[in-house]
């Protein structure tokens, strides 16, 4: 449920989506550069500091673009904490944030059903997660940068992992080499699960 303030008549409050957008417009260079806005007067209340360091604040923002922001917000008016972000086509992001940028565990729905859960770094997938296609193929493994790069497995809408098996190392979202990686599936789900949960309690 969404109880976000709507500012009007704010100016220079930079537009910065900040969310990873897998294989549809990841987040541009020059948005990634920009550094976070200062919160308007009212737009933040005080509470007690969540357990991320230097989170100090949390309120609320609606962006003129209609993105949705409910969270908490550090000394310098950056994302910094635990937060939801809601884009105007209905994208969603729950997790955590660090200096403005999805970092941490997180979980990211699109609207057409596609999901990531797991690890995020600097606004990108990065680290352990798992992804699910709209189409029900989904992958378990390593990422980097946005993208499918490291070990993990490919799991098709039928159960099946493909003829050769879709197992091993993948190159910026390409099979690349057959390689058994359990261990590292496990991570993907212990890294998804753990990410859930983290949604679950804020």
């Amino acid at each position: 449920m969404w109880r976000c303030l709507v500012l009007q008549g704010q100016e220079n409050v930079q537009r910065c989506i900040l969310l990873t957008l897998f294989n549809r417009g990841l987040l541009k260079k020059k948005d990634r550069a920009k550094s976070g806005f200062s919160a308007p007067q009212g737009a933040i209340s005080s509470r007690q500091p969540s357990t991320i360091a230097r989170a100090t604040k949390f309120g609320a923002y609606v962006y003129e673009d209609g993105t949705k922001y409910i969270g908490d917000w550090n000394d310098r008016g950056r994302k910094h904490g635990l937060g939801h972000v809601q884009l105007k086509d209905n994208t969603r992001y729950e997790g955590g944030f660090s200096n403005g940028l999805c970092s941490g565990l997180g979980v990211l729905q699109y609207p057409d059903g596609a999901r990531y859960e797991g690890e995020f770094m600097e606004g990108w997938f990065h680290g352990h997660g798992m992804f699910w296609r709209a189409d029900g193929m989904k992958y378990e493994g390593q990422f980097r940068g946005g993208r499918i790069w490291g070990l993990g497995l490919v799991t098709f809408k039928d159960g099946s992992h493909g003829l050769p098996r879709h197992e091993g190392f993948f190159k910026d979202c390409k099979f690349v080499q057959k390689k058994k990686c359990p261990s590292v599936v496990i991570d993907a789900q212990r890294a998804a699960l753990m990410a859930r949960i983290q949604t679950e309690q804020t």
